[in-house]
């Protein structure tokens, strides 16, 4: 009997696997395995809620492969040690696995590699698992230019390179019985977790997803804005656990056709443009893309500005209602995203990496190439071609919650103030104000404006 190993990393799912499809093809019995890796613990990457989600990604796994006669196996502690003992468990010829894009990534498959052979077992990484098209397939035209540095034109070739065949779940999953497995984790043994995170697992992730192409995908292009009206598809945790396959949600996506297809198809697209720039530029994680020479503020001011930024007390609702989202939810919406972490930095002028480190200590979807990779291109440190754009909270609120029922839902202190009024509480009579127990505003907008200019040398 031949064996071969599937390695499960971010790509938690049964439809559309490239790895397990090209195991059950080559071998006779497939070990589905998934390490606990000490690896991420390590970098703090292991944050509660993505730990909660994980675990119920992983249960629901092993329930899948259990419905075909498999199931999973679990091991904790250093990946490289963990496959290679499974291997000499099994007598395994060959590892499948999907390509990673991140430096911790890269270092994990050539370990891998180089001990799989050593014991005479072949490593297979396949492309096009966690992203639709593999970082690097399509570049610039010219001598040394590895990756796109801007959106549209990437857009474009990415549209064109179309996209490789989406695969069907397997019937059956013949697993050895030998290899005993960790006990699978659970999501109420893991404290910290936001009161309403969403629930993981492939067959969620593809509930969702029936649900998104019939009711909200049409009006996507028109809505995905709307902070009340919560119009995206909430699928980004799905995607980032690998619950479900961006492939097929970009194949579907392009069945359905129409505008509203049509931009969702390009906000994939915008995931995998900043995989392909992490991959070609891995310190990209943790320094500036494109430097401005800022010189962020420290010290206690900044430090007390941070902290009720991070509390969701800024005295600017919009802001304060999508930083209270992401502490209840883990989550937050997209266009909250941008306007709080503009907030932060260009209001505030506080570091970048101080939002995007609070951002993954949260969020559920809090991937690195995206969260990093997003925050520099609000800073105007990554790949935006506007890099000195300011974000104004008031006008982004009437515009994208022109009633204020988005920030009523998350900010109760102003629930019984009615309309756009909502958006500019400063203004109210002070009775009413203090009636309402809302802050004050920590800094004035044309007062961060201007120190943000001058910082940069705009003046």
């Amino acid at each position: 009997m031949t064996v071969a190993v599937v390695l499960f990393t971010s790509d938690l799912r049964l439809h559309d696997h490239p790895p397990l499809h090209a195991a059950l093809a080559s071998a006779d019995e497939v070990v589905p395995l998934f390490v606990r890796d000490e690896g991420v613990e390590a970098t703090g990457f292991d944050a509660p809620n993505r730990r909660a989600f994980l675990a119920d990604c992983l249960r629901d796994l092993d329930t899948g492969l259990r419905e075909r006669g498999g199931r999973l196996v679990v091991r904790e502690g250093a990946v490289v040690e963990e496959v290679c003992r499974i291997v000499t468990e099994t007598g395994a010829g060959s590892v499948h696995m999907a390509a990673g894009v991140s430096s911790f990534a890269h270092r994990r498959e050539e370990r891998l590699r180089e001990a799989l052979e050593s014991q005479g077992c072949r490593l297979r990484v396949h492309d096009a698992v966690i992203t639709v098209v593999a970082p690097g397939a399509v570049v610039p035209s010219g001598p040394g230019r590895d990756h796109f540095a801007v959106f549209t034109p990437y857009y474009r070739r990415w549209s064109e390179e179309g996209t490789r065949q989406v695969f069907r779940a397997p019937r059956a999953v013949r697993v050895p019985e030998g290899p005993a497995s960790a006990a699978l984790p659970a999501r109420n043994e893991v404290s910290g977790v936001s009161p309403g995170l969403a629930e993981g697992g492939e067959e969620e992730a593809r509930r969702l997803f029936t649900a998104w192409r019939r009711d909200g995908l049409a009006a996507y292009e028109d809505r995905h804005d709307d902070l009340a009206g919560d119009a995206t598809s909430r699928l980004s945790p799905h995607l980032h656990f690998g619950t479900l396959s961006p492939t097929e949600v970009v194949s579907r996506g392009r069945e359905a056709g129409g505008p509203g297809a049509e931009a969702f198809v390009r906000q994939v697209c915008w995931r995998d443009f900043h995989h392909q720039v992490l991959a070609a530029r891995p310190a990209s994680s943790r320094s500036d893309y494109r430097t401005r020479h800022d010189r962020w503020r420290t010290g206690k001011a900044a430090e007390e500005d941070t902290a009720v930024w991070k509390e969701g007390r800024t005295g600017y609702p919009v802001v304060d209602a999508a930083m209270r989202q992401l502490l209840h939810e883990g989550w937050m919406h997209n266009r909250g995203r941008l306007l709080a972490a503009s907030f932060l930095t260009k209001s505030l002028y506080v570091n970048w990496r101080s939002g995007a480190r609070h951002f993954l200590d949260l969020l559920v979807d809090g991937d690195v190439a995206n969260n990093q990779l997003n925050w520099q291109w609000v800073a105007g440190t990554g790949t935006d071609t506007r890099p000195n754009r300011v974000l104004n909270p008031v006008t982004q609120a009437k515009r994208y919650d022109p009633d204020g029922a988005y920030v009523r839902r998350w900010v109760p202190e102003l629930a019984d103030v009615a309309g756009p009024a909502v958006h500019e509480p400063w203004k109210m009579p002070r009775s009413q104000r203090s009636r309402c127990d809302y802050p004050e505003p920590v800094v004035g907008l044309p007062e961060g404006l201007a120190r943000f200019k001058e910082a940069r040398g705009l003046d």
